[in-house]
């Protein structure tokens, strides 16, 4: 049997409505002062366990439910309203528990009523005329919400699944795109580049120029096409990305940690941070002969610097196009990006929190 989730406590403080059982005698009914003292300590300690259900998960919720019933117990021949609470204890036994334990529970709570008033003084005729089905009917009420709730957590399952579905299917569709386009580009390349060259052996720059510009061509439309492809890409979401960049360094034999919270941010500040640290990530496994790379997270007031540091050795850096188009990529949502080179290389990545304007 699947888990269930917390109450929803929206409504907890109109349904203590139902404790008009118990109210209803301090007001018609004469009592001593520590009769008084009493009831108004039980009714204390009975709302310390009703919210407390309310915020406890499913597993833990029988210490509750075992509170109030105690306290509903030990006040009855003092209040016999009591029985409200006992109907509390009802219903978050219906919602708790499997058919088999709720009949089993249900039993012994209406056998103790029966036990309180074969065995006390309760002067109160109805205790048990209204208390049984009472208490039985608020049970019923706890079922329904179970079923309830259920029924979310099965929608959501299904959404989650649809989800899952829509982006396995996304993800053969770009497999395929990237099949078919670089498949067709490259073959094309290569024949590109072996004209080129034997036009060039036999000393025909002009026509070898004229390749080299088809070739440059065909390239460029080819990123246009991956591009154009990969747009509608939808990632798991910045820690999932994170994870699995971690998971590739370590694949490649570095010692990879990760340090600092992982900010919320909006969806295309989000998508540039995750492609630039991809792009990052697999410059640090082609080009670092270190072993150790940190990923940090800083939040410093409203700006917020991502770090990716490897321990490799240290030369001079030659920032080619993908260093360039990074800095771009994070120009666009308002960031920068500096290399610095300090036992090892660090990117360092720096936006505003909130889009600006």
């Amino acid at each position: 049997m699947a888990p269930l989730t917390k109450l929803d406590s929206k409504l907890s403080w109109v349904y203590l409505i139902n404790l008009i059982f118990y109210i209803i005698p301090l007001f018609t009914v004469r009592f001593a002062l520590w009769q008084y003292i009493s009831m108004a300590a039980a009714l204390l300690l009975f709302l310390l366990c009703y919210f407390q259900a309310y915020r406890c998960n499913r597993r833990d919720i029988h210490w509750p439910i075992a509170g109030i019933v105690l306290v509903a117990a030990l006040i009855t021949p003092v209040n016999p309203g009591s029985v409200s609470m006992f109907a509390y204890a009802g219903f978050f036994i219906g919602f708790a528990y499997a058919l088999r334990r709720y009949l089993v529970l249900m039993t012994l709570l209406l056998a103790l009523l029966v036990l309180l008033k074969l065995t006390l003084t309760i002067h109160w005729n109805l205790f048990l005329v209204m208390g049984l089905p009472i208490v039985l009917a608020v049970s019923f009420l706890g079922r329904a919400e179970q079923a309830k709730l259920r029924h979310r957590m099965a929608e959501q399952q299904s959404e989650d699944e649809i989800k899952q579905l829509a982006t396995m299917v996304e993800r053969e569709r770009i497999a395929r795109d990237m099949h078919d386009i670089l498949g067709h580009t490259l073959s094309s390349i290569i024949l590109k580049a072996d004209l080129t060259e034997k036009l060039l052996a036999r000393q025909h720059t002009q026509a070898a120029q004229q390749q080299l510009t088809e070739l440059s061509q065909i390239a460029r439309d080819a990123l246009s096409q991956v591009r154009q492809s990969v747009s509608g890409y939808k990632h798991q979401g910045l820690a999932a990305e994170v994870a699995r960049l971690l998971s590739r360094l370590r694949d490649a034999g570095f010692h990879a940690v990760l340090q600092g919270d992982m900010p919320q941010l909006d969806a295309r500040r989000e998508t540039a941070l995750i492609l630039a640290l991809t792009e990052l990530v697999t410059n640090v496994i082609r080009h670092s002969k270190g072993d150790s790379c940190s990923l940090s997270f800083l939040q410093q007031g409203d700006e917020f610097t991502v770090y990716l540091s490897d321990n490799g050795q240290t030369s001079d850096i030659k920032e080619g196009n993908g260093i360039s188009g990074l800095r771009e990529r994070i120009a666009a949502i308002g960031g920068t990006l500096a290399m610095q080179q300090h036992d090892g290389v660090t990117a360092r990545i720096q936006f505003p929190l909130q889009e600006h304007a």
